[in-house]
C-alpha cells in the first residue's frame, strides 16, 4: 500500500522538524519514515541493509530522506549519524529507536542459547541506550526534544515472546522511564510505543498467520487487525505538540489486549 498517497489531505503535524529514524530500511521503521516525510518532517534512516534503506529514501526524495549506514550496537555509528544529522540539518527534534531484532522461539529456556540472548540483548537494550545517549547529547543544549522508544506488549505481560525478547522490551519501558526523570530537566520528552503483533512478513511467520493476517494471537478489538500505518500514526502524536505534555509514557497499541484475561470468560468472544 502506498502509505503517502492514500492519506487524506490534512494538516501536516511534523512541518519543519527533523527526525532520525534506526531500523528504517523496512517494516515498521520504513512506514514511520514515509509517514512523518507526509506530514512535514525530514528524516534520517539508519539502518544496516543499504540497499532497502537507500531505496526508501530515494522513494522519499532526497529533499525529505537520507540514508546513513548504522549499527545501533557500535557507538561510533550512532554518534556519527547523529552528527551527520546535525551537520545537514542543523538540529534533531525526534529520535525514533526502532531498530530491533528476535531471536528463535524456544519454548524452554533450559535449551536457549547465552549468545542469543546476549545478541538480542545488544541490539535491544544497548540499542536504544546509545539513541537515547547520543540524541540527548544535541537536545540539551536546544533544552527541546522528543525520544522515541518502540517496545511491545511482551514488554508488559509475559509468555508471548522469547525470553531474550521479553526481557529486553521489558527494559525499553524501564530505560524509557528512567531517562524521561533525568531529560525533563532539559525540556526533553521521552516516550515508548508498544504495540499488538503488527501485520509485516516476519511476524507472519512467526505468529503462523494466515493470508488475511489472522492468527490464534488475536487482540480485544474483533476483526481488526494491526498494522505499521497504526505504529507510524501514533508516533507522529508522540513526536507532535499534541503529546507535548506527555513524557515517561508506554503507549500501547494492542487493542485491549493487556487489560483482559480471556480465562474468566466474563465477556465471551463466542
Amino acid at each position: 500500500m502506498d502509505v503517502v498517497s492514500s492519506k487524506p489531505n490534512i494538516c501536516k503535524r511534523l512541518e519543519g522538524k527533523v527526525a532520525l529514524i534506526t531500523g528504517a530500511a523496512e517494516g515498521i521503521g520504513a512506514c514511520i519514515a514515509r509517514v512523518f516525510v507526509y506530514h512535514g518532517a525530514k528524516v534520517v534512516c539508519v539502518d544496516i541493509n543499504k540497499k532497502s534503506g537507500q531505496s526508501v529514501c530515494d522513494e522519499l526524495g532526497p529533499e525529505n530522506a537520507t540514508f546513513i549506514y548504522g549499527d545501533v550496537t557500535d557507538e561510533s555509528d550512532m554518534e556519527k549519524a547523529i552528527n551527520t544529522t546535525i551537520e545537514k540539518h542543523g538540529k534533531l527534534d525526534i529520535m525514533i529507536n526502532n531498530a530491533a531484532v528476535s531471536d528463535e522461539p524456544i519454548p524452554s529456556i533450559t535449551d536457549t542459547r547465552l549468545s542469543d540472548f546476549e545478541r538480542v540483548a545488544r541490539v535491544n537494550i544497548a540499542g536504544v541506550y546509545l539513541g537515547i545517549k547520543h540524541a540527548a547529547r544535541v537536545m540539551i543544549p536546544t533544552q527541546t526534544g522528543c525520544i522515541i522508544n518502540l517496545g511491545s506488549i511482551s514488554g508488559r505481560i509475559g509468555g508471548i515472546t522469547s525470553h531474550a525478547y521479553s526481557s529486553s522490551k521489558h527494559a525499553v519501558v524501564g530505560l524509557t522511564r528512567n531517562a524521561a526523570a533525568e531529560l525533563g530537566k532539559h525540556g526533553i520528552r521521552v516516550n515508548s510505543l508498544s504495540s499488538h503483533v503488527v501485520l509485516t512478513e516476519p511476524s507472519r511467520k512467526f505468529f503462523k498467520m494466515d493470508e488475511n493476517g489472522h492468527s490464534k494471537v488475536y487482540t480485544n478489538l474483533n476483526g481488526m487487525i494491526l498494522e505499521p500505518e497504526d505504529l507510524a500514526n501514533a508516533a507522529v502524536f508522540l513526536a507532535s505538540d499534541e503529546s507535548r505534555f506527555m513524557s515517561g509514557h508506554d503507549l500501547m497499541l494492542d487493542g485491549g489486549f493487556t487489560v483482559t484475561n480471556p480465562a474468566f470468560g466474563l465477556f465471551s468472544r463466542l
